[in-house]
């Protein structure tokens, strides 16, 4: 039996869960999995990169790959190396900032508080060497601070090779990763927004948001999404496993910044609706900052608004997100498709779903015909 293709589309922790549960039913139906990851991040480490590199912004795509990596220790090792992130280096008490001076020797406080021996260049000291206040982490310029090994080691890659398809493989390689990552585009995107009510004091004004992270942390109720430019081109070989794929998989996550933008790329769009595969969406577990309002059955009635040819075979909800399921049975009709229920949440609380038992409810569902 041929195994069965399955690409998952998203961003962020999102996909990441949604790859965690796939890779447990990986050895049960024998899954052949594709990611296929948003490049629209213009926050935090990805959006520094992009501003001082250019390219793809990487953290999706670090996740992405983190979350397929190989069980051996070696590579459970590197994943945990790529997830690595420095942290703002205190200023010492006394004398220059850290790299300021070299002929003193002066070691570097590491993430761990460990401080490694020998003198340091002054390009790992955090950034401070004439970047002031932009070592500190999570702003906009300059140093270590703030940013995710894996971040920088697939900036390294894409820098190297000229091309993200071939760092993302190789990266993927160095991390054994069980399935694949590709970009959904090969340059990056931005993403706007037009949001009602962003300004609080204004309730009935209508703002372009520009940029995911302000996107995704706006207060008001988006209305419309773009990206720019418009029409970006599609990743050749993320069309390709489009057209190839047995199952196309959606969500969860954030779902203006992470799902809706590939049906916003004509190409992608295109290839999904023509894609012989059958399609699941996975449904949020509780509303975000950009999805503040949208009910479940609303998530679904987005993906039409932006696809309207989207067909749908199959929607897994949480049981108790999901509430009365009556909406979203009905919202799940209408795309076609059939509301599955299950319990997909971790067990303390909190809105994330529990990769074992995504999986858990995916098996009978991607496994169904074979």
């Amino acid at each position: 039996m041929t195994a069965t293709r399955v690409v998952a589309f998203g961003g962020g922790h999102g996909l990441s869960a949604s790859l965690r549960a796939l890779r447990r039913c990986a050895p049960e139906l024998d899954l052949d999995i594709t990611a296929v990851v948003t490049v629209g991040d213009d926050g935090g480490s990805s959006g520094r990169l992009r501003a001082e590199r250019g390219g793809l912004p990487p953290g999706d795509l670090r996740q992405a790959l983190v979350a397929l990596a190989g069980d051996h220790p070696a590579t459970r090792r590197s994943a945990k190396l790529f997830q690595h992130r420095f942290a703002e280096v205190p200023p010492p008490a006394d004398g220059p900032a850290p790299g300021g001076d070299l002929s003193a020797g002066r070691p570097l406080v590491s993430g761990a508080g460990r401080a490694p021996s020998g003198p340091q260049p002054a390009g790992l000291a955090g950034g401070r060497a004439g970047a002031g206040a932009a070592g500190r982490a999570g702003d906009g310029a300059g140093g270590l601070a703030g940013h995710a090994v894996g971040n920088l080691v697939l900036c390294g890659l894409m820098e190297l090779l000229g091309d993200p398809v071939a760092a993302l493989e190789h990266a993927g390689a160095m991390l054994g990763a069980v399935g694949r990552v590709l970009p959904m585009s090969c340059e990056p995107v931005g993403i706007e927004a037009r949001v009602r009510g962003a300004d609080p004091r204004r309730p009935d004004e209508v703002r372009t948001i520009t940029g995911q992270h302000q996107v995704a942390v706006t207060t008001g109720r988006v209305e419309s999404l773009r990206l720019t430019p418009v029409a970006p081109e599609a990743c050749p070989q993320a069309v390709a496993a489009i057209g190839a794929a047995d199952w196309l998989i959606f969500g969860p996550g954030s779902w203006y910044t992470s799902v809706l933008p590939h049906l916003l790329v004509p190409q992608l769009a295109a290839a999904i609706v023509a894609s012989p595969a059958r399609r699941l969406v996975t449904l949020n577990l509780a509303a975000e900052k950009e999805t503040s309002g949208l009910s479940q059955a609303g998530h679904l009635a987005a993906l039409r608004r932006y696809l309207p040819e989207l067909r749908v075979d199959r929607v897994v909800a949480d049981s108790k997100a999901a509430g009365d399921p009556e909406p979203v049975e009905r919202a799940a009709e209408s795309l076609g498709a059939r509301l599955v229920l299950a319990p997909v949440a971790v067990t303390d609380g909190t809105p994330r779903h529990d990769p074992a038992a995504l999986g858990a409810a995916l098996v009978p569902v991607l496994g169904a015909d074979r």
